[in-house]
C-alpha cells in the first residue's frame, strides 16, 4: 500500500490558524522520532540505539510487538522513517517533508510505503481503507500535538 496525503501548518488566509515557523515544525518532526510517546500513547517503551547527526537507531515495544526501525533526518526538510523487514513484518517507509509552496504557506507531507506489491495491496483493500483512516487521524493527531507544544513555548525552547 502507498499512501500519501497533505496537512495544511499554515494558512496566510486564515487568521485564526496560529501560524508555526518552519523551525518550530522541524523541531517538532524531530521530537516525534526521539520522543513518539508524546504523539503515540499506546507506545509502550522507545529506546534510541544510535543517534547522530543524520538520525537514529531506535527499538520501539508495544507491549509484545518489538519494532526496529532508523529514522533519517534531512534538517528542515524531511524525516524518513525506514523499518526494515523483521519477523513477520515487512519492510515499510514513512516520510514526513516540509513544503511551503508559497510565502507563507506551510504544508506536511505524509506518504507511507508499507512494501506490499500490487497483488497483496488488492488482497488487502478492505484492511488498506482503514489503515489510511488511521495513518490521516494519527498525522492529523501529530499536528495537534505539535500546535500545542509550539502554543506552550516548547518548540521554541528546544531550538536554543
Amino acid at each position: 500500500m502507498k499512501f500519501e496525503h497533505l496537512i495544511e501548518i499554515n494558512d496566510p488566509l486564515n487568521p485564526l490558524l496560529e501560524p508555526l515557523s518552519v523551525e518550530q515544525l522541524w523541531r517538532g518532526l524531530v521530537l516525534r522520532a526521539e520522543s513518539p510517546q508524546l504523539f503515540m500513547p499506546h507506545l509502550d517503551e522507545c529506546q534510541i540505539e544510535e543517534r547522530s547527526v543524520e538520525g537514529l537507531r531506535r527499538r520501539l515495544r508495544y507491549g509484545e510487538l518489538v519494532v526496529s526501525d532508523r529514522v533519517e533526518f534531512e534538517p528542515l526538510r524531511q524525516v524518513r522513517y525506514l523499518v526494515a523487514a523483521q519477523g513477520e513484518i515487512s519492510a515499510s517507509s514513512l516520510i514526513m517533508s516540509i513544503e511551503s509552496p508559497t510565502e507563507g504557506a506551510l504544508f506536511v507531507r505524509f506518504q507511507y510505503d508499507d512494501g506490499h506489491d500490487a497483488a497483496t495491496d488488492a488482497a488487502n483493500s478492505m484492511y488498506d481503507d482503514y489503515r489510511r483512516s488511521a495513518y490521516h487521524a494519527a498525522d492529523l493527531d501529530t499536528i495537534r500535538v505539535l500546535r500545542d507544544l509550539a502554543e506552550q513555548g516548547r518548540l521554541d525552547s528546544l531550538l536554543n
